[in-house]
């Protein structure tokens, strides 16, 4: 009979091998992939554009306004005039037009230190917006990272369960011969039929699982054809075996993105505080204009009027009473700087807590990892020597196939702890803002 190793060998290399318009993609290139087209990362990168644009002098308050306006005009009328000494005077149709035009600066000079605030809250949004774009594109890298394997995962799967069948045929042919030379029941070669297509079912629908994959990497990648045939250029799950939690736990202080979110949502809010502690200072403005004018008269003692001049001013104020709102707006920003402290405190201890979790689950599969790969080498050799006794008689079909149960549970254990381990690593390298250490790959 063909070992099992030559028999995964050939379903391996089968399965790898592009077929027809199957594309080949590593790791890398699909990451590269979605980070031009994924479409929450355009989002971000779009809403980057617009706290950058919304960084500038001119909207922070820096810099004057000048405005020019122009109107034109006219009046038609009718005139009846009744005179004491009798009589009527009359004029139909008497057209007068007028005209302006204006240039008009204005610029306000003080304002307690507003514009200088805003303008470094601005700066501070900017970097909030560059931070979001970073989190989009490391949860886009961590979700693809963890469908790559996912994917892998599913056909090592795939490639076992094909094991599984061919012993099961194997296990049909030997039953029929027995059963040709009367030295079995047709009992057990019907049984052996009915584990046959059972191990033939699960099998085909793994198809379906391997499919459902592929559609949700295309969709990360936002491939334009989500059901177009993809072929993973590696066929085993990588781990990396060295993190160390302290290394981590620095590198989470200092480059956790949502860490880095929430200081500046602190400093944002300080600043709002200063904002409105601003009106409190007296404000100085200066405001300065050119105008011109002209009427046209048919019937009046002056044909035309023309009228042009420039203005000037500058005005000093404060604002001695509001109603007491800047009195609550400022207590409102006092309490939501507190918000904000507390809001970090929070994010800082859930952020270990998911650090501290996350280590020890991977420090947990690693140790598993070991345990599962000697299960399932014993449980190959077991099969190995029950299939010998099987083909001799003095093995059961049921003692036989509880045997094969046992290497495809082993098999699909080890899979799932190799899995388990890569999504605690790609969890921990994000946590710690390590993430994109996999783009170099």
């Amino acid at each position: 009979m063909i070992s099992r190793r030559t028999i995964l060998f050939v379903i391996t290399t089968c399965c790898a091998i592009p077929i027809g318009a199957q594309e080949l993609y590593d790791l890398n290139r699909c990451i590269t992939n979605g980070l031009e087209k994924n479409f929450s990362i355009l989002i971000a990168r779009n809403s980057e554009e617009i706290s950058s644009n919304n960084y500038s002098v001119g909207n922070a308050g820096f810099l004057p306004s000048l405005n020019l306006s122009s109107s034109y005009g006219g009046t038609v009328n009718n005139t009846t005039q009744e005179l004491t000494a009798g009589g009527e005077n009359v004029t139909k149709g008497v057209y007068n037009t007028s005209g302006n035009a204006a240039v008009t600066l204005g610029w306000t000079i003080f304002q307690g230190f507003r514009a200088h605030t805003t303008y470094k809250k601005l700066n501070e949004l900017k970097t909030v917006g560059e931070l979001n774009t970073q989190m989009a594109v490391e949860d886009f890298i961590a979700g693809i990272v963890s469908e790559y394997y996912y994917y892998i995962q599913q056909l090592r799967l795939y490639h076992n369960l094909a094991y599984a069948v061919s012993l099961s045929r194997e296990r049909v042919r030997i039953d029929e011969e027995r059963y040709l030379l009367g030295a079995s029941s047709k009992l057990q070669l019907l049984q052996s039929m009915v584990y046959l297509n059972s191990d033939s079912s699960r099998y085909a629908r793994q198809n379906e699982v391997l499919r459902a994959s592929q559609v949700r990497i295309n969709r990360l990648m936002a491939s334009e054809n989500l059901g177009e045939d993809i072929a993973l250029k590696d066929s085993v799950i990588l781990i990396n075996a060295g993190l160390i939690y302290d290394s981590l736990f620095a590198a989470t202080q200092k480059s956790n993105t949502s860490l880095q979110i929430a200081r500046k949502n602190q400093i944002i809010s300080e600043y709002d505080y200063k904002i409105i502690a601003a009106r409190t200072y007296p404000y100085l403005s200066f405001s300065s204009g050119y105008s011109y004018s002209w009427n046209t008269f048919e019937k009046n003692s002056l044909r035309n009027r023309q009228v042009d001049g420039a203005n000037y001013g500058l005005t000093l104020g404060i604002d001695l009473f509001d109603g007491f709102s800047q009195r609550r707006e400022r207590a409102n920003a006092r309490i939501e700087i507190d918000n904000k402290e507390h809001q970090y405190q929070q994010v800082e201890q859930q952020v270990e807590a998911d650090l501290i979790t996350v280590y020890y689950a991977y420090q947990n599969n690693l140790l598993l990892l070991k345990l599962e790969e000697q299960n399932l080498k014993t449980a190959e050799e077991n099969l190995e020597i029950a299939l010998e006794r099987y083909k001799l008689g003095s093995l059961s079909g049921l003692e036989l196939r509880e045997v094969q149960r046992s290497l495809l549970d082993a098999e699909e254990r080890l899979l799932s702890v190799q899995y388990l381990t890569k999504l605690a690593e790609v969890s921990l390298l994000q946590i710690a803002g390590r993430i994109m250490e996999y783009v170099s790959r």
